[in-house]
């Protein structure tokens, strides 16, 4: 019983980091090959930084040196682009 729950447990936490638009079911092991994105959470924080750091326009070289800053990787085209579309949101002017 103990071996059978330290099993569940662990099957458990690695499944809590298995990306969301993958299927419930069939793990894929080329799930490991898909790129980074930026969650939600990631795109609220670069967006709030940009806004109290800058006293300018933003640009797209201002946003990819920050998506660097946070998570220590080079930004993607859709990233850059995501947080376009959130500075825009909240009418942040940019280049």
């Amino acid at each position: 019983m103990y071996f059978a729950d330290r099993v569940a447990r662990i099957v458990a936490f690695i499944r809590a980091g298995y990306p969301t638009i993958m299927p419930a079911t069939g793990y894929v092991s080329l799930a490991a090959l898909l790129p980074r994105r930026l969650s939600n959470d990631e795109i609220i924080t670069i967006t709030s930084e940009l806004v109290v750091r800058r006293h300018r326009r933003i640009s797209s070289a201002d946003i990819g040196v920050e998506i660097t800053r946070i998570t220590h990787e080079m930004p993607s085209p859709d990233d850059i682009e995501r947080v376009q579309r959130r500075l825009d949101f909240i009418g942040c002017p940019r280049v």
